[in-house]
């Protein structure tokens, strides 16, 4: 007998992200039933979910001889497909430890990092300059840039060359309305097709923002996590951008250039990337982003707010 839906407790970030779609909300009515083959499987002692994740359902966990794990139950999408196999060649040198992995049911099992608060929410870091957390950001980016190749993981090129005709499409609709310029846009989508034939080939996270960068002390000393990957196989230097413009406020800083100037030769310097290949993927993701978030989400003071960022980076690269 199928368990009802409220059998598992969802939390309301979960219900707002991927609850909100058709096919989201048809996989919350599964979730009780996937919830209950994961203990099945691997024995767990389940805790109350995590409440932050807006694409899947994330709890602590005990597995049968004791361990501390969390589970982790994908609502499928696209990007988040590769995301066990990137795990498994990071094989828990940088990024969290992927115990075991459920493909059927998009479930993976994780080695849990204590104390687990994101790289923002550490209290002694908080003391310091944002360029101290930049730094250990850029720290953890070199390791994962160590692995350079991952089976069924796909290809940035790929991913960049859909982006470009997205964006290319989104601008005719959007640009005029929002205020944008044609050319910054037509320059970005050109970035987006040419970057990836050059760069150092790597491993990459795909979406490094300080969230995903989890305080880890399980060794006896601190060190920090990757969490969430969107694997691609790529230029390296696509990874930066999340990191430079979330690490601090970098945009409402008296001076937003010189301080992403800043913050790009402390990141390059410890992660062995070039800044202008740096500042050229912030600019073109910058304005991928701004678009698809007019075009998915109708936020168009998000979008203009994006653009102007892209503007800053555009002086940089």
């Amino acid at each position: 007998m199928t368990a009802a839906p409220d059998a598992v407790a969802v939390p309301p970030a979960l219900r707002r992200g991927s609850g909100a779609t058709d096919d989201g909300a048809a996989w919350l009515t599964r979730l009780p039933d996937l919830v209950d083959r994961a203990r099945t499987r691997w024995g767990l002692r389940l805790e109350a979910p995590f409440p932050a994740g807006t694409t899947a359902w994330t709890a602590p966990a005990r597995t049968a001889d004791g361990s501390d794990a969390v589970v982790k139950i994908v609502c499928p999408h696209p990007e988040a497909a590769a995301e066990a196999a990137g795990l498994r060649a990071w094989a828990g040198r940088g990024a969290a430890e992927l115990l075991d992995h459920d493909a059927g049911t998009w479930t993976l099992l994780l080695r849990r990092a204590r104390p687990g608060h994101g790289l923002e929410a550490d209290p002694e870091l908080a003391e310091r300059r944002p360029a101290v957390r930049v730094d250990l950001a850029a720290e953890l980016l070199g390791r994962l840039h160590a692995v350079d190749r991952a089976d069924d993981v796909p290809k940035l090129a790929d991913l960049a060359a859909d982006q470009a005709a997205l964006l290319r499409e989104r601008g005719q609709r959007f640009a005029g309305p929002l205020g944008a310029d044609p050319g910054l846009v037509a320059d970005a989508a050109a970035l987006l097709e040419e970057l990836p034939r050059g760069g150092r080939r790597a491993l990459l996270h795909g979406d490094l923002n300080p969230g995903n960068v989890l305080a880890d002390d399980g060794a006896g000393r601190r060190r920090w996590l990757a969490i969430d990957p969107k694997p691609v196989l790529g230029d390296a230097a696509f990874d930066a951008w999340p990191v430079l413009t979330q690490v601090g406020e970098p945009f409402a800083e008296e001076d937003p250039v010189g301080t992403l100037r800043a913050h790009t030769r402390v990141l390059c310097a410890t992660a062995g990337l070039e800044t202008d290949r740096v500042a050229a993927w912030a600019l073109a993701r910058s304005c991928e982003s701004a678009l698809w978030r007019a075009a998915k989400q109708g936020d168009r003071d998000g979008a203009r707010a994006e653009l102007a960022q892209a503007r800053a980076w555009a002086r940089l690269a």
